[in-house]
């Protein structure tokens, strides 16, 4: 039975690897943090990781967790409605409405499950969802699993947005979806405007700031305070498997009938085990923390600022931007994706550890390494990164 399909996936992954788009996997042995070991014995500089306030390995967690877990248990084996809801996963879903500024709050296991629930339970075939472009996968894949009529809009194109909300004054309900800020890019998406032409033709803002909660934002409540549009986006969608603790969860935040018609609806919620306590009871701690203080996401700007300085200033293509994903680009190059690989496995040798992005991850012809600051590093670990790509850089005349 299996023959058939087994050859011919054997023949799909060789032009994989013949077509330099072939992803292999490093192995760490140590716990995530700034300096991480990999299973050949190296310890390198973690450079890639959404680890962006420091917190995935820090000893502190580890306290917390481990206080949550001797209290709470390691799971439930249950989802939320038979015997999944513990008393920390209702303070957890109010203390992010609280920090978000949101009427109500639903967990899922992760922001992926949060993205592909949230829109089958509010739209229907006589609705519109219009999403951009360059929209997260998950985004793109919620859109599938509804019924929605789907238009996409170029990246960040305000005028062709607009022309999507003329064309469909007619269908029941709009709403508008986009990334707060685009993963592979590291740019903000124009949610000023956004919710402009939102509140022009009466349609819904769904916004996912899953690279921006905790630290965009003068107090790190994500491209929703950058932007000065708190009180005016309608959803929220997050994790808190990046800068908050980098291990897993995602949550929605919005208008209360939203949240609501999800608990009762939402295939991802309804079905899949709750988030584990731990994570839960850890993740509260972690929001009390930065409504304390914004000590990390000011240190992460700092860092962010000096990098983006220092690699302009070298020579590098990257994209313009605040935001501590710095993408380095190999776009005028010919093979591109290899040449991104290639710088990769050299950056490991001078011991940063850093990975190419290449087609499918984005588009052909856009290969990229994309860089990420953590408020962990400290100015040695971005001299030596700086140090390390300006030699590679001149070795492959990328500079």
């Amino acid at each position: 039975m299996y023959g058939k399909i087994k050859e011919n996936l054997q023949k799909e992954i060789q032009k994989i690897r013949e077509d330099n788009l072939y992803k292999e996997e490093r192995i760490i042995t140590s716990k995530q943090g700034v300096e991480i070991s990999l299973n050949d014995g190296r310890r390198v500089l973690n450079f890639c990781a959404n680890n962006y306030l420091g917190l995935a390995g820090s000893e502190q967690l580890i306290k917390i967790a481990k206080k949550g877990i001797e209290k709470y248990g390691y799971g439930l084996s249950s989802v939320r409605f038979i015997c999944g809801t513990m008393d920390i996963h209702k303070k957890l879903e109010d203390k992010i409405s609280e920090f978000l500024q949101k009427e109500d709050t639903i967990l899922y296991a992760a922001c992926f499950d949060a993205n592909g629930g949230v829109f089958e339970p509010l739209l229907n075939e006589n609705d519109a969802l219009i999403s951009d472009r360059l929209n997260h996968a998950s985004i793109i894949d919620g859109t599938r699993l509804c019924k929605a009529q789907r238009f996409v809009y170029e990246h960040s194109n305000m005028e062709q947005l607009e022309e999507v909300l003329k064309n469909t004054q007619k269908l029941r309900y709009r709403l508008i979806a986009t990334d707060g800020v685009f993963s592979m890019d590291g740019d903000i998406a124009k949610l000023d405007k956004i919710v402009e032409l939102a509140e022009k033709y009466d349609a819904l803002v769904m916004v996912d700031d899953s690279h921006a909660t905790g630290f965009i934002g003068k107090t790190g409540r994500g491209t929703i305070e950058y932007m000065n549009v708190i009180d005016r986006i309608d959803i929220v969608t997050s994790t808190l498997g990046k800068a908050l603790g980098g291990a897993m969860g995602g949550f929605i935040s919005g208008r209360k009938e939203i949240i609501e018609i999800l608990r009762q609806r939402s295939r991802p919620y309804l079905f899949s085990n709750s988030l584990s306590p731990v994570i839960v009871y850890t993740a509260y701690e972690i929001f009390n923390m930065l409504s304390e203080t914004t000590s990390l996401r000011d240190k992460l700007e700092e860092n962010t600022k000096y990098f983006r300085k220092r690699m302009s200033e070298s020579g590098f293509d990257i994209k313009p931007g605040i935001h501590p994903i710095v993408p380095i680009m190999f776009s005028k190059f010919e093979n591109d994706a290899q040449l991104s690989q290639i710088f990769a496995k050299e950056l490991l040798n001078e011991g940063i550890y850093v990975i190419g992005f290449f087609y499918p991850v984005v588009p052909k012809g856009t290969s990229r390494i994309r860089v990420q600051i953590s408020a962990a590093h400290e100015k040695k670990h971005l001299d030596k990164a700086i140090d390390a790509f300006v030699k590679v850089g001149k070795k492959y005349k990328v500079i």
